[in-house]
Order: structure tokens, then C-alpha cells, then sequence
């Protein structure tokens, strides 16, 4: 025998896999596959459901919202490829491996940002808060108006006042006795004929102008009328 099948036949053998660890291992192949297959068959159950319910739900005209319970990542994406092939709306809320669920909305009945907002924050959702909001808002856009209107009276108010104090301006150039004369010069006369500047100077609001103006035509239309009517009756 030579060198090298005397050192082969003195190595160990390479240990034999157990009888009994062979059929652990088939064993565990087996429930594997079939847990595979139980879990497809129950991923085609969820989509046929699904299916139907979405089909339910775009053939009534009283629903425009369809909640789903809380679901996985993959059946999510399951009820949004159904939502998308309908041609429906899908939102997720909630959240993720908590509480995450999905709405499909109609798109003729889209959701407004009050309340993808609520359902984000995990609030309730009605027609009291959809009211309530749209007050609210109403409410907000009239108080900028009335500011809006503040500040342009104001600002209209501003611009009636002289801008420079001359007596001051030119002071320090002529003097004060100079500058009296030159600020007397320069500023509106307080008074022309015999009735103040101020009181010239129309006060009323907008709204009540144009109110006076319209009562102004009105009474002379009637009076335009009462004469033609007096010239037929002569």
C-alpha cells in the first residue's frame, strides 16, 4: 500500500447525517410549505373579499367612504391596487404595526384637508366638525377684513397729515420767527369763507355715502314721476 492510502485510510470519516435529524428536517419542509400555502390561499380569499366589497361599495350612491380594519403592510397594498383599479381614492391613517387601517374615498366626494387633517391625528370626523370648521373659517376671513379696512382708513388718515413739520425743518436755517412765518405760509388754511376746513370735509363712511347717494336718486325719481304725472293730468 502506498504513502498516501495508508494516511486516507487513517483519517476519520466525515460524520453521517442522524436518521432521525433527516426526518426533523423533512418535517420542518413540509410545514413550511404548507404554512406558504395557507398563507396565499388567504391572501386570494382577502383580494376576492375585498374585490367585492369595493364593487358593493362604487355601486352605492349613499356611501362615499369605506373604512377597513386595521390591516398589514401587504394586505394595505392589496385594498390600494383594488382602490386604483376602480378608480377610487385611498388613504392610510393611523399607525404603523398599531393601528394603521385604509379609507377609499369616491373621487366625485373627495376628502378635504380638515379632514385628511383629523384622520391623521387620529380624530373623529363628522358633518357637526365639517360645520364648525367652515364657521370658524368664515369667521376668521371676516375679522381680516375688518382689519384690512382698519388699516386703510388708517392709512388714508395718515396720509391727510402733513408730512413735515417746516417750523422745525427750517428752524435751525432762518430762525424761529422766520420759520413761524414760513409754517403759517405752508399750512392748509383752517378756515375759508365762513365755514371751517373740518367741517367741509365729508365723514362719512363709504357704505353710508353710496346709502345717500341711492336715496338721493330714489327721491328724484319719485319726483321726476310726480311731475310727469301731474303734467298729464293737466
Amino acid at each position: 500500500m502506498d504513502l498516501l492510502g495508508s494516511i486516507m485510510k487513517s483519517m476519520e470519516k466525515p460524520p453521517t447525517v442522524d436518521t432521525k435529524e433527516k426526518l426533523r428536517q423533512k418535517k420542518a419542509q413540509e410545514v413550511y410549505v404548507k404554512q406558504q400555502n395557507k398563507e396565499k390561499a388567504r391572501m386570494i380569499q382577502f383580494r376576492n373579499e375585498t374585490e367585492k366589497k369595493v364593487t358593493s361599495f362604487v355601486q352605492d350612491d349613499h356611501q362615499t367612504r369605506l373604512k377597513f380594519p386595521t390591516l398589514n403592510k401587504v394586505l394595505r397594498n392589496i385594498v390600494h391596487e383594488i382602490a386604483e383599479d376602480a378608480g377610487m381614492l385611498a388613504y392610510s391613517f393611523g399607525e404603523e404595526e398599531v393601528d394603521r387601517y385604509i379609507m377609499i374615498f369616491k373621487k366625485d366626494s373627495p376628502p378635504s384637508e380638515d379632514e385628511l387633517n383629523a384622520l391623521r391625528n387620529g380624530q373623529e370626523w363628522n358633518d357637526d366638525i365639517a360645520k364648525r370648521l367652515s364657521e370658524q373659517r368664515e369667521q376668521v376671513k371676516i375679522e381680516e377684513m375688518l382689519d384690512e379696512e382698519k388699516r386703510m382708513m388708517l392709512k388714508r388718515t395718515n396720509q391727510d397729515k402733513p408730512k413735515y413739520n417746516y417750523k422745525e425743518k427750517f428752524q435751525h436755517l432762518v430762525g424761529l420767527e422766520a420759520a413761524e412765518q414760513a409754517a403759517r405760509k405752508t399750512e392748509t388754511n383752517k378756515s375759508y369763507g365762513f365755514v371751517p376746513s373740518e367741517n367741509k370735509k365729508d365723514q362719512r363712511s363709504i357704505e353710508q355715502t353710496l346709502a345717500d347717494i341711492r336715496e338721493k336718486k330714489r327721491l328724484k325719481i319719485e319726483n321726476d314721476n310726480s311731475q310727469s304725472q301731474s303734467l298729464k293730468t293737466d
